[in-house]
């Protein structure tokens, strides 16, 4: 996944975020994040990572998302946060 391709998904996870009103505002209260947030948001890799981070906390929201938007691959999600700021695995060995 590279970096492009994770901003382009993470996009999509903010659109669909932002029709998902249960789920926003969840989102937005976990988050201290505000709608003109959301809106700034998409131009932002380390607020889509954070949405990114928001969403694969659940199974069940990275199933919805997916299957909402026609992602077959339910990792996609995963491997674009890890391809954002702050998603590089750290091997301290």
């Amino acid at each position: 996944m590279t970096p492009d391709l994770a901003q382009t998904l993470a996009v999509k996870a903010l659109a669909w975020m932002v029709g998902e009103d249960d789920l926003r505002e969840v989102f937005l209260g976990a988050s201290g994040a505000s709608e003109s947030d959301l809106r700034a948001g998409v131009s932002d890799p380390v607020f889509l990572a954070s949405l990114l981070d928001f969403i694969c906390m659940d199974d069940a929201w990275v199933t919805r998302f997916c299957d909402d938007v026609g992602i077959a691959n339910y990792t996609d999600p995963m491997m674009a946060r890890q391809a954002l700021p702050g998603g590089e695995q750290v091997n301290w060995t």
